[in-house]
């Protein structure tokens, strides 16, 4: 079964085609961005041909698709024959509110429960429902598959996920931890415990997903526990440009004194905090590394601070769930800095981490295991490919309901 897989953001397009027969290969991959913006931009990847790129306006998220299936069966950058060959749309979805604990098949009230959570979601949800509509008039009737990246945690206990404020807005807002790469977090954990030999609901699991955003969940038995980030993705740890947790006492503070409106207090938190906030280089860790090896002292305090907070993560998860077996890097920072694992790893002796730093040392983008074979715990660098992920639930989720 070909898949065509879409994450569509505000005013760009990701997409990947993956044939799931045929080992699961990726047939194409690209972007299209600056939708809505003059001289949008398309950059086509198609497996074994040469790269292709298109500039035009691109005024909605329909053109852009279109130009994308255009791509797809053109006779020189083409991947597939025709667009019958495809046999099925999965979409991330950022956000699926309570309403949902698993990937689902697109239906009306999918649809509308979807556009029920764009008020959790209002930066990503309305993008990701424009892919759906899209698709929906550009290929009638193929089917389609929402795979949220909230599902997962969705087996959080009520006492994890509520916040220490007033019940009625949980009521009648909704305001709870919700978590988010949830689609990450399970893929890695799965594939980790197929290559560890590990039974992946008999153990304890963190999964630390490390990227300009980033997250850490604690995975017992198969299911989520726990995780960092919360009702948005600014909670946790400290991240790219985002503050992570926060003494919220400090933000009022800082509106008075400054006069901030709730844009303000949003832009500060979400795009001028974090790292690159500390610092005052750059949202990059390998600018930071560098920085900090010339003796940047604000670069080594922001790496320093965000080392300590991944750590602090997962001696909070352990002990919550009773002990660890194994902990998992991924993501882009996640799987190559080398540096930050063993780093956050040094402190965790304690508690049986017995950390090879040979094994670690210089390992880029692989799946490695980077403990020596007596330790306690574990701990792995694992891959993510979270396009594959939404590929395999939807064409199991398509099979299962074309079999009815």
């Amino acid at each position: 079964m070909i898949v065509l897989v879409l994450n569509c953001g505000s005013s760009s397009i990701k997409y990947q085609v993956i044939d799931m027969c045929e080992k699961e290969k990726v047939l194409a991959k690209g972007i299209v961005e600056r939708i809505g913006i003059t001289d949008g931009i398309l950059t086509h990847k198609p497996e074994g041909k040469e790269r292709y790129e298109m500039v035009r306006d691109i005024p909605d998220h329909t053109v852009g698709i279109d130009l994308i299936l255009k791509a797809l069966v053109d006779k020189k950058h083409g991947v597939i024959k025709s667009l019958a060959d495809i046999k099925a749309v999965g979409h991330r979805v950022a956000h699926g509110g309570e309403f949902f604990t698993e990937s689902s098949f697109i239906t009306e009230k999918v649809k509308i429960e979807i556009e029920k959570c764009i008020e959790l979601a209002p930066l990503h949800n309305p993008a990701n429902l424009k892919g759906i509509l899209s698709m929906e008039g550009l290929l009638p009737g193929i089917p389609q598959v929402a795979v949220f990246d909230t599902s997962f945690h969705q087996t959080m206990p009520q006492h994890v996920f509520m916040y220490g404020i007033p019940y009625q807005y949980y009521e009648t807002f909704k305001i709870r931890k919700y978590g988010f790469h949830g689609t990450s977090h399970k893929y890695v954990a799965k594939k980790a415990c197929k290559l560890a030999d590990l039974d992946f609901n008999k153990v304890n699991i963190i999964t630390c997903h490390l990227g300009n955003g980033a997250s850490i969940a604690a995975i017992k038995n198969g299911k989520s526990v726990d995780t960092s980030m919360g009702f948005t993705p600014v909670d946790g740890l400290i991240m790219g440009t985002r503050c992570g947790s926060i003494d919220p006492g400090v933000l009022l503070y800082i509106a008075e004194r400054e006069n901030l409106n709730f844009k303000g207090i949003s832009d500060l938190i979400n795009k001028k905090s974090g790292v690159a906030g500390i610092s005052g280089l750059s949202s990059d860790m390998r600018d930071l590394e560098t920085a900090a090896n010339e003796g940047h002292e604000r670069a080594r305090l922001a790496l320093d601070m965000y080392n300590y907070r991944v750590t602090q993560f997962i001696g909070s998860y352990a002990a919550s769930m009773g002990g660890v077996d194994l902990i998992i890097f991924t993501g882009g920072i996640g799987e190559n800095d080398f540096c930050l694992r063993e780093k956050v790893c040094e402190p965790l002796a304690f508690m049986g981490v017995d950390f090879d730093k040979k094994a670690n040392n210089g390992v880029r983008a692989k799946d490695v295991m980077l403990t020596k074979p007596n330790s306690k715990v574990k701990v792995m660098a694992i891959t993510t490919n979270e396009e594959l992920v939404i590929a395999s639930d939807t064409a199991s989720i398509v099979s299962r309901m074309n079999k009815k």
